[in-house]
């Protein structure tokens, strides 16, 4: 495997740093440390996980907006662990350095820490991810703790929370106003419960930084402005496949495009019959 990085530290980096060995929740922690920012995507199969994984991406999520890019589903709610489980061995199986973080669905932990335990050990044991992810704040607090004192990684995830877009109203920014500080006593809950890090979505910038500035774990942005330790976007958007993205995603290729193009021009050689040509057939 491969890896370039433009970073002058790229040595001890995260993006493009050490390639003999998986990334570890402790190699975050040492990147916050000493101000480093990383990219974190989201990943459902083996081969765009591999290509990530060689572009020196250090943290992979297999999302639960896999209900959406994957299978269809206009909201993040129905997709189940059963469905979730076999992309994040297929990820896991086909990256070598990355970690991989999978994302507990609606209605896997909800109930007590210990379905939040059972589902999470599915996802180790089954899935070989190295970590999950859950939403939501003091509520899921006991769930956290249990989890991390059970060996499991947790990170958190505030601000908008998809899985709870039915109470919150639709998707909309939040920790506005007197809301703010509900966030950072949220953020600072899942710090305290043993999170290893928090993705804070669609927060206003500088509620971001103040959260950002007070968590000595790691904050993960996606709309939430540029004073986070990481971004994430879903690789889908940032690459241009999705027909509709968010007002927080930079697009950084035209995959759709390229592949319509693609599928188009296989189909005029098909039924104008200049594919296959002889190098494309065997001979007796």
């Amino acid at each position: 495997m491969t890896i370039t990085s433009t970073t002058p530290s790229a040595g001890n980096s995260l993006y493009g740093g050490v390639t003999n060995r998986r990334v570890t929740v402790r190699d975050l922690a040492s990147a916050k440390a000493r101000g480093e920012r990383w990219p974190m995507l989201t990943a459902y199969d083996a081969l765009t996980a591999r290509v990530f994984d060689e572009a020196g991406i250090p943290v992979l999520l297999v999302g639960d907006s896999a209900a959406n890019v994957v299978y269809g589903y206009d909201t993040t709610l129905p997709v189940t662990m059963d469905e979730l489980v076999p992309l994040t061995a297929a990820v896991s199986r086909s990256t070598q350095r990355a970690l991989v973080v999978a994302d507990l669905p609606f209605g896997s932990y909800q109930s007590s820490p210990q379905q939040a335990l059972e589902s999470a050990s599915r996802f180790m044991k089954e899935g070989r991810a190295q970590a999950v992810k859950l939403e939501g704040g003091h509520a899921v607090a006991p769930q956290v703790e249990l989890l991390v004192s059970a060996g499991i990684p947790v990170m958190a995830h505030l601000g908008l929370t998809p899985q709870s877009v039915n109470t919150l109203g639709g998707y909309r920014v939040q920790g506005r106003g007197e809301a703010a500080a509900g966030l950072l006593k949220d953020a600072k809950e899942m710090e305290r419960a043993g999170a290893f890090a928090v993705v804070l979505e669609c927060v206003p910038a500088e509620v971001a930084a103040q959260v950002t500035e007070q968590l000595s774990v790691p904050t993960v942005g996606i709309g939430a402005g540029p004073s986070t330790d990481a971004q994430v976007l879903v690789w889908q958007d940032m690459a241009g496949l999705s027909p509709k993205v968010a007002k927080f995603v930079k697009t950084y290729a035209n995959l759709h495009e390229t592949l319509r193009d693609a599928a188009s021009a296989y189909a005029d050689e098909v039924v104008n019959g200049t594919f296959p040509e002889e190098r494309h057939s065997y001979t007796g």
